[in-house]
């Protein structure tokens, strides 16, 4: 995506294209490089005649002046991709719950090698996560939907929960004991060295995942379930069911 001329035949003869692409782990400027790319890829899918774009993006209020710079990046890619003419549908998403997800990971391996964790207030912050098979569906369903203007669907589970929450549940199922001290004093950037010292994530990305636990992810608008068949499943099946996917 961040090479033109390598889309064009990419996208011969495509009528429906999947846009699941972040560059947040990169060098350099990830909110500059995911700018370039979608507006290759925008452009690129205009000229081959694709009629729709399904996109995976993030949850996020628009209006909070305070968004972080890795959920706004996400939203102003999908701005790119309506832009194009070409039929786009957006799914916002907070924490995906299972394999492949790099916010699960992080979750997962704190709770897994602290038996103590020093807990900054983000972990206060209330998220709606949604399971990966979930997540999955949405993006197969929405291949047929009927024809029409662009759309944004926000997505999640019916839970609504802290990230702290979250660690507590995946302890219980996986019978860990831990104990949570919440202190005032870690900031984003010591975090993200924090999280680099205990996790597969670099420092780097996860300063930028930190700063957005920050902000409010829940749905605000539940017309996905208007528009959908799917009705996601909660918090405790969504942990079970990546537990014994991780742990089979």
């Amino acid at each position: 995506v961040l090479d033109p001329a390598s889309l064009g035949p990419a996208l011969d003869g495509v009528h429906t294209a999947y846009y699941l692409v972040h560059l947040m782990s990169g060098p350099g400027d990830f909110e500059a490089q995911d700018r370039a790319a979608a507006a290759h890829f925008a452009a690129a899918a205009r000229q081959a005649g694709v009629q729709r774009i399904i996109y995976l993006g993030g949850l996020g209020d628009d209006a909070d002046p305070l968004l972080s710079a890795h959920l706004r990046s996400r939203h102003e890619v999908g701005e790119i991709l309506r832009g194009s003419g070409v039929e786009t549908i957006e799914f916002r998403a907070g924490m995906v719950i299972g394999a492949g997800s790099l916010s699960y990971r992080l979750m997962q391996s704190l709770t897994d090698r602290l038996p103590v964790m020093l807990c900054p207030a983000w972990l206060t912050t209330p998220t709606q996560p949604i399971a990966v098979e979930d997540v999955v569906a949405y993006l197969l369903a929405a291949r047929i939907l009927p024809a029409g203007a662009s759309r944004c669907f926000e997505v999640g589970g019916p839970d609504v929960v802290t990230y702290a929450g979250l660690i507590r549940e995946y302890a219980r199922q996986r019978k860990l004991r831990r104990w949570l001290i919440f202190v005032p004093v870690l900031t984003p950037y010591l975090s993200g060295l924090w999280l680099a010292l205990v996790t597969p994530a670099t420092a780097e990305v996860g300063r930028h995942l930190i700063a957005g636990l920050k902000n409010a992810t829940v749905v605000r608008d539940p017309s996905a379930l208007d528009a959908f068949p799917i009705r996601p499943v909660g918090i405790a099946e969504s942990i079970r069911r990546a537990i014994t996917n991780t742990h089979a």
